[in-house]
């Protein structure tokens, strides 16, 4: 088992969800991979963040006891009336309940969401410092697209959206192969005036069109979105504005 099908098993190997070969597999992977068990451990870290911070709720007391206040007051009128009231009264607040239980879900996912977007954020930024550091930028460059593009062929097993923004001022100069979350992803590198630009690609299921507002994580502006069928990340010290332009562009 290699570290991108571990990757993928991780979360419901936490849960206990996996059968007992797989899971066996998965744990022995862990044992010997320092990647896979660092994954491991974050998301453990995850859960248990989430487990102590989510907020918990339930229906007001007083939606209680105004839906029955008010199916007493009917009964009292109206014996038949009375029951068809209590009933649409429990009714009403099963359906209360139902619906605090989901917003508590709704909270829950939209928590994990941003914190496993915050993580992506971070390991971005990271691997944008280390392109710069470690004078890894490119392994290929060049500033025409059909030469880029071809180049991730056998090296990762999609085919990344390549396209030069020169006229705009945002020429394509190499690209590379780099890691995020325990997988291999094309990092697109582009110029604007001595400005590096980092764009980390890879798949995804949705194929519509998104874009979130631009962050900033140590210094450095994040910007992500999807398109293509592609989770895209940019990161640069550009300043915001043009980023955010960029961002649009692509």
């Amino acid at each position: 088992m290699v570290c991108r099908e571990v990757v993928d098993r991780l979360s419901p190997f936490l849960d206990d969800e996996l059968d007992p070969v797989t899971s066996r597999e998965v744990s022995t992977h862990v044992a010997g991979c320092a990647g896979c068990a660092a994954e491991l451990a974050r998301l453990r870290r995850l859960g248990e963040g989430l487990r102590g911070e989510l907020e918990y709720h339930r229906a007001p007391d007083l939606l209680r006891e105004r839906v029955m206040r008010d199916a007493r007051a009917a009964g009292r009128s109206d014996g038949a009336s009375s029951r068809r009231v209590a009933a649409r009264g429990r009714w009403f607040v099963a359906a209360a309940a139902a619906l605090a239980v989901a917003g508590g879900t709704w909270s829950a996912g939209t928590l994990l969401r941003d914190r496993a977007n915050a993580a992506i954020a971070g390991e971005v930024v990271s691997a944008h410092v280390r392109s710069l550091m470690a004078n890894h930028l490119m392994d290929v460059a060049s500033t025409d697209q059909h030469t880029v593009k071809p180049w991730f062929a056998g090296r990762v097993d999609f085919s990344p959206p390549v396209t030069d923004f020169a006229s705009a001022g945002f020429p394509l100069v190499g690209g590379r192969l780099d890691y995020l979350e325990g997988h291999p992803v094309a990092a697109l590198v582009y110029m604007h005036r001595r400005h590096v630009i980092n764009v980390f690609e890879w798949p995804v299921g949705d194929t519509h069109a998104t874009i979130a507002a631009t962050a900033t994580r140590q210094g450095f502006h994040v910007i992500r979105g999807t398109h293509a069928g592609m989770a895209c990340w940019v990161v640069s010290d550009l300043n915001a504005e043009e980023l955010a332009a960029f961002a649009r562009m692509l």
